[in-house]
């Protein structure tokens, strides 16, 4: 009877076993944490945070990305800390309810809550 070669041990046949394979981190976005979502803007954000989109100065954005570059943090961070320290000197006087409430209606991807009402932000 004859046997059959195998072939599958390749070079570890001749090295020997090769040490075991070192887990790697996993690259790529962490993961959010899970939070109720109120608005599409929401969606895949952490707790207390929103999505926005403003509009700015191409040499204003250039400086900021700069900061975040260099200060090693990202581009969210430099514009948090920005309006921060913006509305801390500033007094800010809340707008009228029927605005807020306007503005609300308004918003076409708003998410509703199960008792079909959407929450306002609190100042």
């Amino acid at each position: 009877m004859a046997t059959k070669k195998s072939f599958t041990g390749g070079l570890n046949s001749i090295f020997g076993d090769t040490p075991k394979q070192v887990k790697t981190k996993k690259v790529g976005r962490p993961v959010t944490q899970l939070k109720k979502v109120l608005k599409s803007s929401e969606q895949g954000t952490k707790e207390n945070e929103t999505r926005a989109t403003f509009i700015v100065g191409i040499e204003l954005l250039d400086k900021i990305k700069a900061i975040a570059y260099w200060e090693r943090v990202q581009l969210k961070d430099v514009i948090n800390n920005a309006l921060e320290e913006y509305v801390k000197k500033s007094k800010v006087k809340p707008r009228p309810e029927e605005e807020r409430k306007k503005e609300q209606e308004n918003n076409q991807r708003l998410i509703r809550t199960e008792n079909n009402v959407a929450r306002l932000p609190k100042y």
